[in-house]
């Protein structure tokens, strides 16, 4: 209950808002009650205080390392809830965190931004990821003795910074109230530095050895202007091998953390210890977590979502999870790629992020908790639907079989879809030389050397003889798929090692190619990221390989793709086929390839069916 007096306390800098509140209040005495204040302000709603900036706070961690921050606050001296964000992209950067956090401090809120440990102001080496927790841990519990704090405290950002709130949510810091994750990855492993085990090399390389190899960020363009030279340009540097000394055509120096991620090829214990999927059931807050379709980090994303449902460590975070995808890249947007998604694609994040904050720091009952958890963006019907949970309840999975009477190679070839199992047994073959990759032309990608991501027409790659095509008949009703896709492919390799990459495509009545789910595997992880066993030449195996999840509604007219070969590059390193250790070969080998499909090794994808658009 508000008091009448309190309303002519509001300090405001706009005589117009006075105005309002004198005839709010005029309007309230005369009805004799106050229920109907509204609970929270929105975007168009005039601010309530006045904010004041210290800059370059002290924060100490347990180890004598000195954190340094910026906060954004009320002008009034007072208590308030505070929202964090840990960076390693610098306190100022650009059209982020000033004025994100100004209009937190404007709506009650104390705004904290740090520079990671070893980064711009901040004291310390720069390992990325490795002092995260500890570091997020320290500095939550520094602010919850501070003055200005009333002990309720969140934590805000995307991508590293995303992933920066898990890792400190992962060590139960008793003064933290709720996360809110965009973009992040959860498993920094096996769901940002490789996918399928396979070596994210555009991102690793653009990301890691060029723009943030020591204390500041650095541009990329002496790799990528026009006056550079053909030797530093990035379509020939990353074609350099051996990989495990690549960081050497950048800079001219050894980065540790490049050479680390090489060595440790696999799922081991040095990735183990800071995966944030081997500890959900110590995060004991909500967890907010937003993505998009076409996001390098979508399964953290989704795995985040569903890895708290799960295993949240209170039933307040399991209930108060919640996620948000849409048909985005690394943040949100209305177009991507080659589609344009419509001006209500466009979600603003900061809005969700102010009620959520009320709702958890504040208390403030705005319905967040009558919501469901769930709401998605359905690319092809163009819409958005709130959900039950994820995967989608009632969702009803069929596989969809590869077949055909004539080679699958090129999209003029005869590679078929089928939802009937095919009796026939067949096979396609082709050849991977990973000195001529299959360049990476769309999907899911952002962040590191310039790569096309997005839903990019994939005619031109279908050309390619060492793609395979399966494609449905025309839908003649619609058919909306939603959830995690994987493929179950049946075949051979003449080698110890190779990749699988496969691609699930809308394909238009114009015969434009859209993917909507990508996945790759490393063979030798055939049994686990943490399994190393490489192939016996030859020999046929069926391999799971997990893709992308995705939500798309393939329309009458339209038909299913699916696209099969073993290499994305740069998106992902060249597999050289020898079955050596990540980055350690100075040459290749051509692979020849086997998919067999129908009969007793019925190579297919299974599909999520969701119902709703018929």
């Amino acid at each position: 209950m508000i008091s009448p007096v309190s309303l002519f306390r509001i300090s405001v800098g706009s005589s117009r808002w006075v105005i309002r509140v004198s005839m709010l209040f005029v309007v309230l005495v005369v009805l004799g009650s106050f229920s109907e204040v509204p609970p929270t302000l929105t975007e168009s709603d005039p601010v309530l205080n006045e904010v004041r900036i210290l800059r370059q706070q002290a924060i100490p961690m347990r180890d004598g390392t000195i954190l340094y921050a910026d906060l954004y606050m009320p002008k009034n001296p007072g208590k308030y809830p505070v929202i964090v964000t840990r960076t390693p992209y610098g306190l100022q950067r650009e059209n982020v965190h000033h004025e994100r956090m100004t209009k937190f401090a404007q709506r009650g809120y104390v705004g904290i931004v740090q520079d990671v440990r070893g980064r711009y102001e901040s004291d310390g080496k720069w390992e990325p990821f490795r002092d995260e927790a500890n570091d997020g841990y320290d500095t939550i519990e520094w602010i919850a003795k501070q003055e200005f704090s009333n002990g309720k405290i969140a934590m805000q950002g995307g991508s590293y910074l995303g992933h920066n709130q898990w890792a400190a949510a992962t060590q139960s810091p008793p003064s933290l109230d709720a996360i809110f994750p965009s973009v992040a990855s959860t498993n920094i492993y096996a769901n940002w530095l490789t996918m399928g085990g396979a070596y994210r090399l555009s991102f690793n390389y653009g990301w890691g050895v060029v723009r943030m190899p020591n204390r500041i960020m650095l541009p990329q363009y002496w790799h990528t202007a026009s006056y550079t030279p053909e030797e530093l340009r990035y379509e020939n540097i990353l074609m350099h091998l051996p990989l495990k000394d690549g960081d050497l055509q950048s800079g001219g120096y050894a980065v540790q953390h490049y050479r680390d991620w090489i060595e440790h090829d696999s799922y081991d214990a040095y990735w183990k210890e800071i995966s944030d999927e081997e500890r959900f059931e110590k995060v004991l807050v909500p967890a907010y977590n937003t993505g998009g379709w076409f996001d390098i980090f979508l399964m953290g994303t989704l795995n985040g979502y569903t890895g708290m449902k799960a295993r949240g460590g209170t039933p307040a975070a399991r209930q108060g999870t919640k996620l948000l995808v849409g048909p985005w890249g690394h943040g949100p947007g209305t177009k991507f790629g080659d589609l344009d998604f419509g001006a209500h694609a466009f979600v603003d994040l900061y809005e969700e992020e102010l009620r959520f904050y009320d709702y958890h720091l504040k208390g403030i009952q705005n319905g967040l908790d009558k919501e469901k958890p769930v709401r998605i963006f359905y690319m092809g019907e163009n819409q958005w639907r709130h959900e039950d949970d994820w995967p989608v309840p009632g969702t009803r999975y069929r596989e969809l079989f590869l077949t055909g009477d004539s080679p699958a190679n090129t999209l003029r070839g005869g590679g078929k879809l089928t939802f009937e199992k095919p009796s026939k047994a067949g096979i396609d073959k082709y050849a991977y030389d990973p000195n001529h990759p299959v360049m990476t032309y769309g999907g899911n990608n952002c962040c590191g050397t310039p790569t096309i991501a997005g839903p990019k027409d994939q005619r031109d790659i279908e050309r390619r003889n060492d793609v395979l095509v399966y494609t449905s008949e025309y839908l003649t009703e619609s058919l909306a798929v939603a959830g995690p896709i994987k493929m179950k492919l049946h075949a051979a390799t003449d080698g110890p090692d190779t990749d699988w990459m496969i691609k699930l495509i809308d394909v238009y009545p114009d015969g434009s190619a859209y993917p909507v789910s990508e996945g790759i595997l490393r063979a030798r992880f055939k049994d686990g990221l943490d399994k190393v066993n490489l192939l016996t030449p030859n020999e046929v195996y069926e391999f799971e390989i997990e893709m992308m999840g995705t939500a798309n509604v393939f329309k009458p007219g339209h038909r299913i793709r699916i696209d099969i070969t073993s290499s994305n590059f740069p998106q992902f390193d060249r597999n050289p086929n020898t079955g050596k250790p990540l980055g350690s070969d100075s040459e290749t080998r051509i692979a020849q390839q086997t998919i067999h499909h129908g009969g007793t090794r019925p190579s297919h994808i299974v599909l999520p069916i969701v119902r709703g658009f018929e």
